[in-house]
């Protein structure tokens, strides 16, 4: 039997950065002078920085420019930043190092595959970055999901063909991106918003080693 690679999103599957994400928006479009819920933060999760800007600038009516938008992106990650450098080993979601340690152990191919531009960075804070074999990242993609891109790569990467691939989102966009790329999708969070994912739970703690074999 061939063995599978897991590939891993970033936030809201092993950090909740969403909490930050939200936040920096939110401060923007305070800013900017329009009330953004975290109902609405929901349309970000999974999307690059450029597209949740422009959902955002949709959401309070702004037309801006290219240089203008620059601008307040630089300004949202500066501010999103301020609160990663914060960030300790304590805000691992429950049971990601068993997960990972169970695969590691069994020396299943593990690769991050996360629309993050500050990936790399949040790994290290929190300790982790040694346990990924393979990091693709908003660096080395130029197209969001659900556009497959960040986990082709990543399964090139680790060197296994796609349907060899089995991919953890909390995101529906990253759950379409898995599909399309022909991999197993796992969603981790709310089912009916993840309904599309394979298998969906509502975090790793109900996620047993042997079902990891199965697959």
């Amino acid at each position: 039997m061939r063995k599978k690679g897991f590939i891993f999103d970033l936030d809201g599957v092993i950090v909740d950065t969403a909490k930050y994400h939200y936040i920096a928006w939110k401060t923007l479009a305070d800013q900017l002078g329009f009330a953004f819920t975290k109902r609405q933060n929901e349309l970000l999760k999974g999307v690059s920085r450029t597209r949740s800007l422009e959902i955002l600038l949709a959401i309070g009516n702004i037309e801006a420019s290219e240089a203008q938008k620059a601008y307040w992106m630089e300004a949202k990650n500066m501010e999103y930043l301020r609160y990663i450098e914060k960030m300790t080993e304590d805000e691992i979601l429950p049971d990601v190092p068993k997960i990972l340690q169970f695969l590691k152990e069994h020396q299943y191919p593990i690769a991050l595959g996360s629309a993050s531009k500050n990936a790399s960075h949040i790994l290290h804070k929190v300790g982790l970055l040694e346990d990924f074999d393979v990091l693709v990242d908003g660096t080395h993609v130029s197209k969001a999901k659900p556009d497959p891109e960040v986990f082709l790569l990543g399964a090139k990467e680790l060197g296994l063909e796609p349907s060899d691939c089995v991919v953890f989102e909390d995101a529906l966009a990253g759950v379409q991106a898995a599909k399309t790329a022909g991999m197993i999708a796992i969603g981790i969070g709310d089912h009916e918003s993840l309904r599309e994912a394979d298998y969906v739970f509502n975090d790793f703690t109900e996620i047993e080693a042997r079902f990891l074999s199965t697959l």
